[in-house]
């Protein structure tokens, strides 16, 4: 084998593969091992009690999903969504939850070394909320999302 072969098979064995999408003018990512799938935006049944964020629930195939609006958990404008809003479904700690983006972007595989910190939230901490790291590519940002921060705090 040669050393440039060598080379590239360790290279692509560090490559993460992400789902892309928008909400607002921004680009957020998730771990594509995490998205279970990728629906139209359908009817749900409010549940009483739980923030604005949380939207409802759908059926999913006999499974009750819970579903959050990023849009009102970034404390981002309401709008009326367009035919390219989605349902993200993905999977925390076993359980699924549907998170309503703008629209889809696409998937990518990048190396797991574009992936830096998130930055500092000038309070000290260094934690920025709901931010894993960043993806920096030629053109763009990602905003890698921390599922485990975003669906903890309510125990979704």
């Amino acid at each position: 084998m040669s050393t440039e072969v060598i080379q590239e098979h360790v290279a692509q064995k560090n490559l993460v593969q992400l789902v892309t999408f928008h909400v607002g003018r921004e680009e957020y990512a998730v771990d594509i091992l995490r998205v279970q799938e990728i629906i139209r935006l359908q009817d749900m049944t409010r549940v009483p009690n739980t923030p604005d964020y949380l939207k409802g629930v759908i059926n999913l195939r006999g499974k009750i999903v819970p579903v959050m609006d990023l849009r009102s958990r970034f404390r981002m404008e309401a709008i009326e969504l367009g035919k390219e809003a989605r349902i993200v479904v993905v999977e925390d700690a076993e359980k699924n939850v549907g998170l309503i983006v703008d629209s889809m972007s696409e998937v990518l595989s990048i190396p797991d070394t574009f992936i830096l910190a998130p930055p500092d939230s000038g309070d000290g901490s260094g934690n920025v909320e709901f931010i894993q790291g960043v993806a920096k590519l030629e053109d763009r940002l990602l905003v890698f999302l921390s599922l485990e921060t975003l669906l903890g705090e309510h125990g979704l």
